[in-house]
């Protein structure tokens, strides 16, 4: 997460989508960053409303808006499952490497995931506690240069944006059952994809 205080934004990092690259070519310019322990780097609106909200914004000052970067439900759990397929991590509880990319996604949608789909939903992770949209500035992963730019204007500064935390390749497959199911049990996932998308064709 980092915060431009005279630019009045926050850059939310949902895990996966690119933010990391953006985060390090940001980072020079930021006001204030938290970049680890994992789950403070990757807060959310609900987090950054109820922690960190006060800390930042002075009482009597415009708010400060937030701004995230979705990607398409799909391709986003396709980038945990191979993320999670890496070397590092094979033996490991939180490994995809022995698994099906169906098998994955099947324990994704459980009430209680095993440690290895344990991964969130980007539908909560830009939402209010009343479940509503909490992110004043919501950008596509597949067009990451329309984030860019929107940033650059806003803190008057260009960018050099590398790539950060590539998943190993892996051959996937989803197959139309499970992507179904994924699409009847999920709907709030691909709600959120098609207001982005509708939002920025």
């Amino acid at each position: 997460m980092l915060v431009f205080w005279k630019a009045r934004l926050v850059l939310l990092a949902v895990p996966k989508t690119g933010t990391t690259a953006l985060e390090e070519a940001l980072l020079p310019h930021a006001d204030a960053a938290i970049l680890n322990p994992p789950q403070q780097k990757h807060c959310t609106v609900r987090r950054y409303r109820n922690q960190l909200q006060k800390f930042f914004e002075q009482r009597g000052q415009r708010h400060l808006e937030l701004m995230a970067v979705v990607r398409e439900p799909v391709g986003w759990l396709e980038s945990w499952y191979r993320y999670r397929a890496r070397d590092q991590i094979r033996g490991t509880a939180n490994s995809t490497a022995d698994i099906s990319f169906d098998a994955f996604v099947e324990a994704w949608l459980q009430d209680d995931p095993p440690a290895f789909a344990r991964v969130g939903r980007q539908s909560r992770f830009v939402s209010e506690e009343d479940g509503a949209l909490g992110v004043d500035h919501l950008f596509r992963h597949d067009r990451l240069e329309e984030a860019v730019r929107f940033v650059e204007g806003r803190i008057k500064a260009q960018l050099d944006l590398g790539y950060s935390n590539v998943s190993p390749a892996r051959d996937v497959h989803l197959s139309d059952a499970m992507e179904q199911r994924l699409r009847s049990e999920a709907p709030e996932e691909f709600a959120l994809w098609s207001q982005v998308v509708a939002a920025r064709p």
